[in-house]
């Protein structure tokens, strides 16, 4: 009669994987073989000290009590060994703390990072705990909106001291400029995001400046640009790239007048193309692609010309659009034709910020003036981390030193004399 019959059923949203039990199974014995052979190491680091009757000094204590760790396959139950030291007061006290097993730790860091990644990506914060529970286990702790809030509030501090910091010791060679309008709630008025993207020595790219700015006014860029150069940047790119927006260009010659201008071939292709009739489009993108992809200024100049010649009787907006920008969109000539890609276009800030229209797309909006910026301030950063850095990084050094390029490539000495 001892026979057990009762047949256990599936609660309704459990889940019953086997293979995540083996999973973190395998994960807690892992955690003990690892802060067990830590803590042998502390002891034998401690080997050596004795009490005056010859026993051990540092010995084994039992453990901690039993706490369940967050982790990627659910929570793990660990417990952490605890030492005694026999021989001193309080004050004088060796203690065993684990780098593995942190005193407070109730999560693993890649959760940390895991869900603020989460609310960047889209998920809101009162759907975490569903959205984590085929994840982590339906009694996954510490994952409370509170806590999401708390992550999020980290987000400030990191872009305080980001926008506090010292621009003193650094030089960038290149700056990318725009500004991006995000489908956010920034009122009161409609504001947009200016970004600024750097090129260090090194041919790194790295995020330099960021504001919320009205409307891409010169005001606006003349703020973000005076404050960099507060915070030390006194040495002025060699070349700004960016669109058409008027509000830079004339801060820019206000702050950093040696710098020369690199209109943005994609904003200005996108701008011609809309003074055309739909039907010339692909005919009118071929013959603007052999613009910008000229082996040289004077071939660049003679396809800009057959472009005018082409259309100018019926569509003089379009050619007016193109010609009047014409020295700032063939600059790139002169600098070294490895950077020619990463010079025509602003396109390094609009990859990083797809992901952050995504986000403000999928909370319609419902975002604060504040939310907003940190939220762009945290992708950019991530971004940034797989950005390429430029083609012929080593030509750098020679363009800073002065060293003269045409059409891409390097002027020997006699030749500038000539010139």
């Amino acid at each position: 009669m001892t026979e057990n019959n009762v047949v256990a059923f599936k609660q309704e949203g459990a889940i019953d994987d086997p293979l995540t039990e083996i999973l973190r199974s395998g994960a807690k014995r892992l955690i003990e073989q690892a802060v067990e052979a830590e803590f042998a190491a502390f002891l034998a680091q401690h080997a050596d000290l004795k009490l005056p009757d010859g026993r051990q000094r540092v010995v084994r204590h039992g453990h901690d009590p039993v706490r369940a760790i967050q982790t990627g396959v659910g929570p793990v139950e660990v417990e952490k060994p605890k030492a005694r030291d026999r021989g001193a007061g309080d004050d004088e006290r060796i203690r065993y703390a684990s780098s593995i097993l942190p005193k407070w730790a109730r999560r693993t860091k890649s959760l940390d990072v895991l869900l603020p990644a989460l609310y960047l990506r889209g998920v809101s914060t009162g759907d975490f705990q569903d959205v984590l529970t085929a994840l982590l286990g339906k009694s996954a702790p510490n994952l409370s909106p509170g806590v999401i809030a708390r992550l999020k509030g980290d987000w400030d501090d990191d872009y305080s001291r980001w926008q506090k910091r010292d621009l003193s010791a650094r030089h960038y060679v290149y700056i990318w400029a725009d500004g991006v309008y995000l489908q956010a709630r920034m009122e009161p008025q409609a504001e947009c995001m200016l970004v600024i993207i750097g090129a260090t020595p090194e041919g790194k790219k790295e995020l330099l400046g960021l504001s919320a700015g009205m409307r891409e006014s010169a005001q606006s860029w003349k703020e973000l640009l005076v404050d960099l150069k507060a915070r030390g940047l006194v040495i002025a790119p060699e070349i700004a790239v960016g669109d058409g927006a008027l509000g830079f260009w004339k801060a820019l010659d206000e702050a950093f007048p040696s710098t020369r201008h690199q209109r943005c071939w994609v904003h200005k292709t996108l701008n011609v193309l809309d003074k055309l009739p739909k039907a010339l489009h692909s005919a009118a993108h071929k013959d603007l692609r052999e613009i910008w992809l000229s082996e040289s200024r004077a071939a660049a100049q003679t396809a800009m010309d057959v472009f005018a010649e082409k259309f100018a009787a019926k569509y003089p907006k379009a050619v007016d659009c193109l010609t009047k920008d014409r020295d700032a969109l063939l600059t790139f000539f002169d600098f070294p034709a490895e950077h020619w890609t990463h010079l025509r276009t602003s396109n390094p800030i609009e990859s990083a910020f797809a992901t952050v229209r995504h986000r403000t797309v999928r909370t319609k909006g419902a975002l604060s003036q504040d939310t907003a910026r940190l939220m762009v301030f945290k992708l950019v950063i991530e971004a940034s981390k797989s950005w390429r850095r430029l083609q012929g990084q080593k030509l750098l050094p020679k363009l800073i030193s002065g060293v003269k390029f045409r059409d891409g490539i390097e002027i020997a000495p006699d030749q500038k004399s000539a010139a």
